[in-house]
């Protein structure tokens, strides 16, 4: 691409994971496709029952509910323009493309980031303050909170983007990876890119250390109220109500933070790709399965819904 008035727009190419085996294309379609639908369907099981279920309509599953829809958005940004290149046998993704897809994967990711975070918040609040759990997590709150995530994740995605059409691009557009990823696209430009690194760095310490901070801190603070609670059943009950969520973000932040030491510790793109592959599809995939099998409530839900699902029942949806 070159600078002035009237730049020509250029295409990616979006080598992905095995552009010198042809021959495991149809088995890499297969896998994705399989995964993409997975994610999707567990997802939207989850957000029906929460739905239909009066029971869930509380702080921690209206939450929930987000994080699922944020999930199926996350990887219906990547997974679906892969399964058309490898289709169509073209690794062609367009210049616009490319900046959409950095737009929604930033916007995605950090919503997830956020979400995860109030979500913390909220099991703080429900086990540390319980008598107060009510007052402190109304109906006006989560609103705000689940806004701000919003806000946060608009503004963050649109400054990135910005600076990203800024960029000039000479020949050198093969990416190795399935996806247009933020570092890799600023990395191809032939023009100055110390402003885009240095907000990249900035975004990640404020919008990902900073909200893992809090997280980290909500828990201390559970785990010392746990410590405190004298019977065994009482200490079983109130962390089963975290478990859930503690184990979907080890999860996150373990492939997030595996993409991030890859890419700075080797210089194998592949390796990278594949760090990435667990944050962006495998994650999302399994917190649908981490949340039903670890709930009883939803379990409960999930066990209604598929009941008046197979008989055929119309759903009593809340006014």
């Amino acid at each position: 691409m070159e600078q002035g008035n009237d730049t020509q727009l250029s295409e990616f190419l979006l080598l992905g994971f095995s552009e010198n085996q042809p021959q495991i294309q149809p088995f890499i379609f297969g896998l994705f496709l399989s995964m993409y639908l997975v994610t999707v369907f567990g997802n939207l099981l989850i957000i029906m029952a929460i739905i239909v279920d009066s029971h869930l309509h509380t702080p921690m599953y209206i939450f929930l509910s987000n994080l699922s829809f944020v999930d199926i958005c996350f990887t219906s940004t990547t997974v679906p323009q892969m399964l058309v290149n490898i289709q169509t046998q073209s690794k062609v993704i367009s210049y616009a493309n490319c900046i959409t897809q950095v737009y929604f994967l930033l916007l995605f990711s950090v919503l997830d980031i956020f979400l995860l975070t109030v979500m913390a918040y909220d099991r703080y609040v429900a086990i540390c303050h319980p008598l107060h759990y009510m007052v402190i997590m109304n109906t006006r709150l989560c609103g705000l909170l689940i806004l701000a995530c919003w806000i946060i994740g608009v503004l963050n995605s649109l400054l990135h983007s910005f600076l990203v059409l800024q960029l000039s691009f000479c020949a050198d557009l093969d990416i190795p990876h399935f996806y247009c990823e933020l570092n890799q696209v600023v990395h191809h430009a032939c023009s100055d890119t110390s402003l885009n690194d240095m907000v990249i760095y900035i975004a990640a310490l404020l919008l990902a250390a900073g909200p893992l901070s809090g997280i980290l801190y909500s828990y201390s603070k559970i785990v010392s109220s746990i410590r405190a609670i004298s019977s065994a059943q009482g200490k079983y009950k109130a962390f089963s109500t975290c478990a859930s969520h503690l184990s979907v973000v080890s999860l996150f932040y373990c492939t997030l933070l595996g993409v991030y030491l890859s890419s700075a510790v080797t210089q194998n793109p592949h390796a990278t790709a594949m760090a990435s592959l667990m944050y962006t599809v495998v994650s999302p995939m399994l917190n649908p399965f981490i949340y039903s099998l670890r709930n009883n409530d939803m379990k409960k839900a999930l066990k209604i819904l598929l009941e008046r699902v197979t008989r055929n029942r119309p759903m009593d949806l809340p006014s």
